[in-house]
């Protein structure tokens, strides 16, 4: 297990734990105790968790693992949710993206699915309509995509967050504001049938509210994890969503409720 793997594992446990014992994590990760203590006072150095006498704790009453070390979590059902949420848009298309991992996994499948490119270095010839354009908050997605001639790129201005790498704020507000979306793809913490679509923070809850009001078309793509589970700032009801795509592992309970609510379920 290499350092990034280790350091995404033991980010995890503390998400999922609220507190790390030396010993607990060694034997889970299975290494040596001296290898979990560097990592701790390295990801401590990094201000990403608290050291303590014989472990360490996460910031905070309420902890968000930070987007670098979620990545692996679920990876084969989101990149399959992915794959199917690209099927889902159309060439020529304008596409919104929220951020988040599942969000990130989106943009490959759809950089993937419209590769027809001009050759290396060349430039598309003037008055060529791009394959896709993506308006997003999210930079890292913007970083995916900026190389790929044939997607049109709309970046929003705003204030980065560190956790998730989306830009947030009235400076995002306003350039989505002065945009019509074929479709928005939402990345959700949480999606209740009774409360609807949810976010940890009111900002970003604020630009996916957005996204969907300016779609056509509302597509939530979220693994099972994300089914039933609440979080603190809404962003909208079911009413607005046209599509969930998710895993398998959705609970027929869960999928017949959200069904009910007018929303067609894709699970992949």
């Amino acid at each position: 297990m290499s350092k990034q793997q280790r350091w995404g594992a033991l980010m995890e446990l503390l998400a999922e734990q609220g507190r790390l014992e030396v010993e607990d994590a060694a034997a889970a990760l299975e290494v040596s105790a001296a290898t979990i203590r560097r990592d701790l006072d390295e990801l401590a150095a990094q201000q990403m968790l608290v050291r303590t006498r014989g472990g360490a704790v996460a910031h905070g009453v309420s902890y968000e693992l930070p987007l670098r070390y979620k990545s692996s979590r679920n990876a084969p059902e989101k990149q399959r949710i992915a794959q199917a949420v690209a099927d889902l848009v159309a060439t020529g298309d304008v596409v919104g993206l929220n951020g988040g991992t599942t969000m990130t996994e989106v943009a490959r499948a759809l950089a993937l699915r419209h590769s027809e490119a001009p050759a290396p270095g060349a430039q598309p010839s003037t008055g060529t309509a791009p394959a896709l354009t993506v308006v997003t908050n999210a930079l890292n997605i913007a970083g995916d995509l900026a190389v790929r001639p044939q997607i049109k790129l709309v970046l929003t201005g705003g204030v980065a967050r560190p956790q998730t790498y989306e830009l947030v704020g009235p400076l995002t507000i306003g350039v989505l504001n002065e945009v019509v979306l074929d479709i928005a793809v939402l990345g959700v913490d949480g999606l209740d049938p009774d409360r609807g679509l949810m976010a940890h923070h009111e900002d970003e809850a604020a630009v996916s509210r957005l996204l969907a009001e300016r779609a056509h078309r509302v597509v939530v793509a979220a693994d099972a994890t994300k089914i039933g589970r609440r979080a603190f700032a809404r962003i909208a009801g079911l009413d607005r969503v046209h599509f969930l795509v998710t895993d398998a592992s959705i609970s027929p309970q869960a999928r017949t409720r959200i069904t009910e609510a007018g929303v067609k379920v894709l699970t992949v």
